[in-house]
């Protein structure tokens, strides 16, 4: 399992996929798709796009991961997680291939959200990458449109040394004449999609060329932007996924939606109610979740460099006291490269998942020192979650950041009351 082992898990070829959809007769090739990768932000743009073709009333599909709380939380029709049942049956099915191949955890889910969409007929089913793109388990499919919303430095130990390197490990979901958009581009990786775009005859778009930010208003609850299109024309969307960094991941799915709409009946209106209810539409957590106010009590996975300077940028525009963070990372993770952009006037609340990937609090903690960030260490996330609210004021900001396995064990029952 990937989730559990890390990189040892990561296999370096579609083989596996392959055979278990071939002996499903073929799931993949019986509905049509949307394909999103990039290193952040493809999780919110893959909802957002869910909630926009089910609120246009198509019968949707959403393949995500990892999940939080439940493990039926990445394969979704509708909206509403697959029955246990069908887990259930589909590795009954499958066991004996699953002897003969040994296929890794995500390929066997992979293979489940594959078969699910085909038996439900589902009209489209928007697929996000697990990790890198080329060689991802999801990337048997044969898309309507591949995203790529950003590259970051993240997996270096499986997708490569540099931001191109990574790039081009991403840009391997770009398809023969199937279009592209790209959501942000750095001067070393805005060529590699270039070239793998031109090489596979495959319409490229940059959304930051096509919706510039004109202005935005952050709120506790929710984003509002506006997007200046061309000389003269405004595009103005509200968003209930509040963090900054939606900005740039609404902006990839307005791209987005001006190629899917030549091909499916996606209007502006419906765009607009889409995106002031993703979460109710999709279920999306984890994404500057507010669950608790005075103090704020907010849960944000950010857990690479490239999330954590996003998650930093939100909190530049956030008023508070104090700031608390209850933090735990893996260890296969750069963890060095997180902590170094942490703000060290911050008090922390060192910890661990509950999974042997995780890095050892103490570990971390010896580790944050280095960086002048100091902290007690705590068992787990909720001794450190309950200590961060006793030693804070009313007007004082805690964030529960790190490892999504982290973010996923925060026990919600225990908290005081949303107020």
């Amino acid at each position: 399992m990937f989730s559990r082992m890390g990189s040892a898990a990561y296999k370096k070829d579609l083989t596996n996929i392959q055979l278990l959809c071939e002996a499903l007769g073929n799931p993949h090739e019986k509905f049509k798709s949307i394909h999103v990768a990039g290193t952040n932000g493809k999780g919110s743009v893959s909802h957002m796009l869910a909630a926009i073709f089910q609120t246009a009333g198509y019968k949707t599909g959403l393949y995500t991961s990892p999940h939080l709380y439940d493990f039926r939380e990445r394969i979704r029709i509708g909206g509403a997680m697959i029955s246990e049942d069908f887990v259930v049956d589909f590795v009954e099915r499958i066991k004996p291939l699953i002897e003969k191949i040994e296929p890794s955890f995500f390929e066997i889910t992979v293979a489940m959200a594959f078969e699910a969409f085909a038996a439900q007929e589902v009209d489209v089913a928007i697929i996000e990458v697990g990790l890198g793109g080329r060689l991802d388990s999801t990337n048997i499919i044969t898309p309507e449109l591949s995203i790529i919303t950003n590259i970051g430095w993240d997996h270096m130990n499986m997708l490569g040394n540099s931001l191109e390197e990574i790039a081009g490990e991403k840009a391997g979901i770009i398809k023969e004449a199937v279009p592209v958009v790209v959501g942000e581009t750095v001067p070393e990786t805005k060529p590699v999609f270039e070239k793998k775009a031109k090489v596979q005859n495959a319409p490229l778009v940059f959304a930051e060329e096509n919706f510039q930010l004109n202005d935005y208003r952050l709120h506790d609850d929710h984003l509002e932007i506006t997007y200046k299109r061309g000389q003269n024309e405004f595009v103005q969307i509200q968003t209930d996924l509040p963090g900054i960094y939606q900005i740039e991941n609404v902006r990839t799915v307005l791209a987005a939606v001006e190629i899917l709409k030549k091909t499916w009946a996606l209007s502006q209106t419906v765009v607009n109610k889409a995106l002031q209810n993703v979460k109710s539409i999709t279920g999306l957590m984890g994404r500057w979740d507010v669950l608790h106010s005075s103090p704020t009590i907010v849960l944000e996975v950010a857990h690479n460099k490239n999330g954590v300077e996003k998650m930093l940028s939100h909190l530049k525009q956030v008023a508070f006291n104090r700031l608390h963070i209850v933090i735990g990372l893996v260890k296969d993770k750069e963890v060095d490269d997180v902590l170094a952009l942490l703000p060290q006037n911050a008090s922390y609340y060192f910890t661990q998942a509950q999974i042997p990937r995780a890095m050892k609090g103490k570990l971390l903690q010896e580790k944050a020192i280095k960086y002048q960030l100091s902290g007690d260490v705590f068992n787990d996330v909720n001794q450190a979650l309950q200590s961060a609210i006793q030693q804070s004021a009313k007007n004082d900001l805690i964030i529960v950041c790190g490892s999504i396995f982290l973010v996923a064990e925060v026990d919600k029952k225990g908290l005081p009351a949303k107020n």
